[in-house]
């Protein structure tokens, strides 16, 4: 459970010498909650809200930074309901949207201007490149193709990179694969800049960040940006059945949604000690 780097366990070492000063953030899909077939019912580890708990009373900033909407991962990790969750902040879409649960205020952009066109446009796509069966995740502000539920998996994420690509082009969206996912979100949006905006606005004097896929490679990328201007982190790698380019540049690979959930537990009762 100890980092396997020189610049981990300097992250580590300094997130425990002033956890007040400290950042952790976190990926939901794939990192909080299992990878499954259906997004909607991607429920976060039961012991999610418990340990987030501890560690916002410890840490001075934790947060879920996520693609998913704000709501639906209020809904997935149960937290509208949970107690003791007031310090922790919910950053929705890549960043674009906020929820602070202490105050239970929600800020929000205006979708951007080519989804509408390219929510039309989708479904006649799909089917025509015989991927009626991916199942779209309308996200209000993104568009989530997911292939996990058809004959093909693999297949058909390969055959749709390029139509999509070409549709998001055409409307001035991006195109940012997953794990058998495929996203449509506005360009200039990615998890890095919205980690970066993150330290910056709470001072933070050392961070971690835990992800699990290719969207997280942006907050890697933004850590390691920050330890270069002197500012300790960690990586953390959520590994699952699919590999990702993230274990390979994380300081420490944890053993799925178990594994993190684990590692935070052990880290808030080092904090207690």
């Amino acid at each position: 459970m100890e980092p396997e780097t020189d610049a981990g366990r300097a992250g580590l070492a300094a997130l425990l010498a002033d956890p007040a000063g400290a950042l952790i953030a976190l990926d939901f899909d794939g990192t909080l909650a299992p990878i499954v077939a259906d997004p909607d019912a991607a429920f976060a580890h039961p012991d999610t809200v418990g340990v987030l708990a501890r560690l916002a009373e410890r840490i001075g900033t934790v947060a879920i930074l996520t693609g998913r909407p704000v709501q639906a991962v209020r809904r997935l990790a149960r937290l509208d309901d949970a107690a003791g969750v007031d310090g922790l902040e919910v950053l929705g879409q890549y960043g674009v949207e906020r929820w602070d649960a202490a105050t239970g205020e929600v800020v929000a952009p205006e979708p951007p201007a080519g989804l509408a066109a390219a929510r039309e446009a989708l479904p006649a796509l799909l089917a025509r490149l015989d991927a009626g069966d991916a199942y779209v995740e309308d996200k209000g502000r993104a568009l989530g193709v997911h292939v996990r539920r058809t004959a093909d998996p693999q297949g058909t994420f390969e055959r749709l990179r390029e139509p999509l690509a070409a549709l998001t082009a055409e409307h001035d969206l991006h195109l940012e694969p997953g794990k058998l996912v495929l996203e449509l979100r506005a360009p200039g949006i990615d998890k890095g800049a919205a980690l970066g905006e993150l330290v910056t606005n709470r001072g933070a004097r050392a961070v971690a960040f835990a992800g699990d896929d290719l969207g997280d490679l942006a907050a890697y990328d933004a850590v390691e940006r920050l330890r270069a201007e002197g500012v300790p982190g960690l990586l953390l790698c959520s590994l699952g059945d699919e590999r990702t380019a993230l274990a390979d540049r994380a300081d420490l690979v944890l053993d799925g949604p178990d594994g993190v959930v684990a590692w935070l537990g052990s880290l808030a009762d080092r904090l207690d000690g």
